[in-house]
């Protein structure tokens, strides 16, 4: 059976993406606590922080998630997450509320890729299948 949505892998990404944003923002606090590192909130691959990998990452999974998508509420849902997620990570350091924000923005880019996947994928099996 051939896959009804062809992009499905940008959900996957964008779901990984967000998962391991969420893991690396509770873990490398928590590993640095009590260390050196404890002044540094987060890890930086050369000169550029993870967190704008993790935002690049989302930000592309949402484009290639959407560009043909039918669905205003999936598009309007996924890209205002990434814009919570991405603003929250940028702003991270200002403010303590920027910090909560970057969990929601990555819960709600999980939860609105599996939406995604759920429309273009598992709803239309479910409806085609004969009794």
């Amino acid at each position: 059976m051939k896959a009804v949505h062809s992009h499905g892998r940008a959900d996957y990404i964008g779901i990984l993406g967000s998962v391991l944003c969420i893991i690396h923002c509770i873990l490398v606090p928590a590993l640095a606590l009590g260390s050196s590192v404890a002044t540094h909130n987060h890890a930086h691959v050369g000169l550029i922080s993870l967190d704008y990998l993790f935002i690049l990452i989302n930000g592309i999974a949402v484009y290639y998630a959407t560009r043909d998508h039918r669905s205003l509420g999936v598009r309007v849902l996924l890209w205002g997450a990434l814009a919570v997620f991405a603003v929250s990570l940028i702003f991270e350091g200002r403010h303590q509320v920027f910090a909560w924000l970057g969990y929601v923005g990555s819960c709600l880019l999980i939860v609105g890729h599996l939406i995604n996947l759920y429309i273009c994928q598992i709803a239309p099996r479910l409806k085609f299948r004969t009794r």
